[in-house]
């Protein structure tokens, strides 16, 4: 079982660069990008070892590792052969199943895990690369040999079922079996289980034509600020949007859109494709919407989705507010879309030692006490983390590791702010990891995608509480306070627009109405002029972007998450700062739950209960004080 790879977007994947104009502070802010310090290394054996991972503390030797990928294989098909056609004998017979379910599956766990962590900082290494082939191979051996063990559970009467959890033998076992069973009702027969698992390859059909329609459209050369024709496409197209000169930005951002649009009937269609796939498997499974049935497989009411859209649609005035600020500050007679990305406070790109992002995320952290400091400093001395790039090493960045064995970090080191704020980040879900496996039993050590993303933001909330609190100019508390509004902005406000996006094209669709280019490009454009408010000048072009956003044909009702999670993160930050000790401990409770009961009832504990509009509002607040600070910088002589 895998623990979430943990490659989200995140705050600080988000945050954007910005600068002040020169007519809005002293010049002498600007600051130009120094980069002296920076290690180069070629490749990997230039490395000096304490910042590689250790991952002898997974398996001292490759023999150690080939013996438990054997174990892995034979335990499983003992499970099956000891264990199928007989759950229903008595609670001991189940209880004893789970814990070598629990067993087998550790097991098998550290053994991916170990291969993939190997292959990732050496993906040009072929001796790795057939590491991770056995890896994959002893997955699905294990699982051909496990995937009957739900179904069967399932299958159980419900009295029998009762009856079973009613024996301390199976008190550890009682939310697991628990989540398993509480979708029976939208458990179908035998013979249609296996018919939809037949029509499942066509399940993805949207997602697939939208991936190769993405790649295949080809975007025409435009002109940089120094009047050369340079390439346009959709990795670069965030940069040109960052460019200073406005007439670059508005060209790309035009060319952009206009051509997507010529090719808007194929991407509506992949959409259509998508909603009505979701809607019909909501419909066969008995749920009453599509929404019901993905927010029922993460154990959530859907009145969470609700009340996010709910909260912040409230909270709107407060982004009309930073709209009108953004332009000011960029001294525009109309606010464009296009404007949204350029910088406009100046930012400090002097290069930051990985010694000094140390130094600065234990001493932004310390609000969570000495025992989380201590988990930290495990990781930084302890070599948990593998820091610089090579040309052969996985991109980005994630949090992984093994039940019984400590987390690992891949990061990708840079040495800007924003990868400081990046290791804060992993290390959050390293400490949640780290203490629920402490505290949990395997079976319950896993944590929700709903829960993630909080230890992770929280962490990068603190950090930026620390900095503002050290930072000594202006310059420095523009360019922090503007971060911290740019991340309201993309994470709580855009992901938000996003999720009410996806939920009103699935309303339209069970309503039996068309979902066509037009339908789509009304929909997002009402709700795009909704949440960027009257100072922002409608463009044209804004109502294609549904057809830029992966996520719309890749997920089902995934990206509120990010949105409730950022919320989430900002209540605890807040929290912590106004009541310190309760508060750290109620966060502490929360780390160390890992996956022990339902996500609401997780984060409840810690102080936020995302079931009501506190948190959503608690975050609101945050934001309302970030910004009328800002505006009061803004306005000092």
């Amino acid at each position: 079982m895998k623990k979430p790879l943990l490659t989200t977007v995140t705050a600080a994947a988000i945050a954007l660069t910005i600068v002040i104009p020169l007519h809005v502070l002293n010049p002498s802010v600007v600051q130009a990008d120094v980069q002296q310090g920076k290690p180069d290394y070629k490749n990997r054996d230039e490395i000096p070892a304490k910042y590689k991972w250790n991952l002898d503390d997974m398996y001292k030797s490759k023999t150690s590792w080939e013996a438990d990928v054997k174990k892995a294989e034979n335990l499983s098909a003992e499970f099956k052969n000891k264990y199928q056609g007989k759950l229903a004998k008595s609670a001991a017979e189940l209880s004893n199943a789970l814990k070598d379910y629990a067993l087998l599956s550790a097991v098998s766990e550290r053994v991916y895990v170990y291969a993939h962590l190997s292959f990732d900082v050496s993906q040009s290494n072929s001796s790795l690369q057939a590491l991770t082939n056995r890896a994959e191979k002893m997955t699905a051996a294990v699982s051909a040999n496990t995937a009957w063990f739900q179904p069967e559970i399932v299958k159980l009467p419900t009295v029998t079922i009762e009856g079973f959890l009613r024996n301390k033998m199976m008190t550890p076992y009682h939310y697991f079996v628990r989540d398993m069973i509480r979708t029976k009702a939208h458990t179908l027969s035998k013979e249609e289980e296996e018919l939809i698992a037949k029509l499942s390859p066509l399940t993805d059909t949207g997602s697939n034509v939208y991936a190769m329609l993405a790649k295949d459209v080809k975007f025409p050369m435009i002109e940089n600020s120094d009047g050369k024709k340079v390439s346009l496409n959709r990795t670069n197209f965030i940069s040109y949007m960052e460019s200073k000169d406005r007439n670059v930005r508005k060209l790309a951002y035009e060319t952009y859109y206009q051509t997507l649009e010529k090719f808007q009937d194929s991407f509506s269609q992949s959409l259509a494709a998508q909603v009505k796939g979701h809607n019909i498997g909501a419909e066969v499974r008995h749920y009453p919407s599509a929404l019901d049935a993905a927010i029922t497989s993460n154990n959530l009411p859907s009145k969470v989705y609700d009340q996010l859209i709910a909260s912040v649609n409230k909270g709107l005035p407060l982004m009309h507010r930073y709209m009108e600020l953004k332009k000011k500050l960029l001294g525009v007679n109309e606010l464009h879309m296009y404007d949204m990305y350029t910088p406009i406070v100046a930012a400090n790109h002097t290069y930051i030692s990985f010694e000094n992002a140390k130094n600065m995320i234990l001493e932004g952290l310390k609000p969570l006490g000495k025992d989380y400091i201590a988990i930290l400093k495990q990781a930084f001395d302890n070599r948990w983390i593998d820091v610089y790039s090579t040309d052969d090493k996985a991109t980005g960045a994630y949090q992984w590791g093994s039940y019984d064995k400590h987390p690992y970090l891949l990061l990708n080191y840079q040495g800007t702010k924003d990868d400081v704020s990046t290791i804060a980040h992993e290390l959050g879900h390293a400490v949640n990891s780290y203490l629920s496996d402490k505290k949990q039993n395997y079976l319950n050590s896993s944590y929700a995608t709903f829960t993630a993303e909080v230890a992770s933001t929280l962490n990068e909330s603190l950090i930026w509480n620390s900095e503002y609190k050290n930072a000594k100019t202006k310059s420095e508390k523009m360019y922090l306070l503007n971060q911290r509004l740019e991340n309201f902005r993309t994470t709580l406000f855009r992901q938000t627009q996003f999720a009410e996006f996806e939920k009103k094209i699935h309303e339209l669709d069970q309503k039996g109405e068309p979902l066509n280019a037009e339908t789509f490009k009304k929909m997002y454009g009402d709700i795009n002029r909704k949440y960027y408010g009257k100072v922002m000048k409608t463009d044209g072009e804004i109502p294609m972007e549904w057809a830029r956003i992966p996520h719309f044909y890749n997920h089902n009702f995934y990206v509120y998450q990010y949105a409730t999670s950022f919320a989430a993160s900002a209540a605890l930050s807040k929290q912590i700062t106004e009541e310190g000790t309760p508060a750290v401990n109620r966060v502490k409770g929360f780390l160390s739950a890992g996956g022990s009961t339902d996500p609401i009832s997780i984060l409840k504990g810690a102080g936020v209960d995302l079931s009501t509009s506190k948190p959503i509002d608690q975050a609101m607040e945050v934001f309302k004080d970030t910004l009328d600070e800002m505006e009061k910088l803004v306005n000092e002589k």
